[in-house]
């Protein structure tokens, strides 16, 4: 089976392709002046573009992490993240605290989709 790699910068590529399966690698906004709402906004638009690259759409994400540097912060990300989401296609969730890698990092996101 063949993988394709989109967007390889650093250490990692920001989609890998497996058979029917797309794979995110996490995604984050490091403006820390958006906010929790407005950096779940930003990472939701990065998995929009990403999955697009990789030939799928926000419709067909099978499972997507969120972690939050705040857990308190879980409804601020929620109101973000309930406007985008495609209520006929609802993804498995989880939602986690985490010490991110920067501070200016207040939420990061990644998923698994399918093609």
């Amino acid at each position: 089976m063949t993988i394709s790699r989109f967007a390889q910068e650093g250490r990692s590529s920001g989609a890998v392709v497996h058979g029917d399966t797309v794979y995110l690698s996490g995604n984050v906004n490091g403006d820390r002046s958006l906010g929790v709402a407005g950096q779940t906004r930003a990472i939701l638009e990065q998995i929009d573009k990403r999955l697009i690259e990789a030939g799928s759409h926000k419709s067909k994400i099978l499972s997507i992490h969120v972690w939050l540097a705040d857990i308190s912060t879980f409804d601020e990300m929620n109101k973000a993240y309930d406007a985008w989401l495609d209520r006929g296609n609802m993804p498995a969730r989880a939602t986690s605290g985490a010490k991110l890698a920067s501070p200016n990092y207040l939420v990061e996101m990644w998923a698994i989709a399918a093609r």
